[in-house]
């Protein structure tokens, strides 16, 4: 059985680094699920790891280019589940509300969700943002918050959802709600919903609605 660990490596900078330390962990039978170059001397990586780790680590701080090397807790414990909220500022504010109480309540049994927002206006700006949601690391969910979204803005919604994003919109103008897997006219009301859809400890299925618009 494997267990996933995060390391933190402190090396020197220059062509061929990353090459040299993911090629230790391989030799070790290590399963690289996400890397973080934090700045050119600081490297994070997650890895599914077969049993007790100190081999690695031995291994890594024998590198003549490594500085230092720590185990950390991986952010998936620290931080957990994600929640993009993005939109008009006050509607993702209002979102946010809802978002970081419903989050809290099952935090403290035992979860992990953490909520992002970015303010954000323009169909472009938008289209970008959602699409690169799913590119971040840990994201679950994403929350659009606005009075008119469309356009390249569905379209994005569409090829985020194809890769398994759970897309919650506010009953708003445009096509946008159209393209989504949940639809909340109340704000507040979103944010906790979309808690619930991603939370383990909460009961709630968006699977299991009988109807998307609420």
């Amino acid at each position: 059985m494997s267990n996933k660990i995060g390391i933190e490596v402190t090396a020197a900078t220059g062509p061929g680094i990353l090459h040299q330390l993911t090629g230790v962990i391989a030799a070790h039978q290590g399963d690289i699920t996400s890397v973080e170059i934090v700045n050119p001397r600081h490297t994070y990586f997650e890895i599914e790891f077969p049993g007790e780790p100190s081999g690695l680590l031995a291994a890594l701080r024998e590198l003549a280019i490594v500085q230092q090397v720590s185990q950390v807790e991986t952010m998936e414990k620290i931080y957990g589940k994600r929640i993009i909220i993005m939109g008009g500022g006050a509607q993702v504010g209002q979102v946010a509300i809802g978002a970081i109480t419903e989050a809290d309540r099952h935090n403290i049994r035992g979860e992990h969700i953490s909520v992002d927002t970015i303010p954000l206006v323009g169909e472009k700006p938008l289209a970008d943002a959602v699409r690169a949601s799913a590119r971040l690391p840990r994201v679950r969910a994403l929350v659009l918050a606005g009075s008119l979204m469309g356009g390249e803005i569905e379209q994005a919604v569409r090829e985020v959802r194809a890769q398994g994003l759970l897309v919650v919109s506010l009953n708003m103008a445009g096509s946008v709600p159209e393209a989504s897997d949940l639809v909340v006219t109340d704000p507040v009301q979103a944010g906790v919903m979309t808690v619930m859809a991603v939370a383990d400890t909460a009961k709630f299925s968006v699977e299991r609605l009988t109807r998307r618009v609420f």
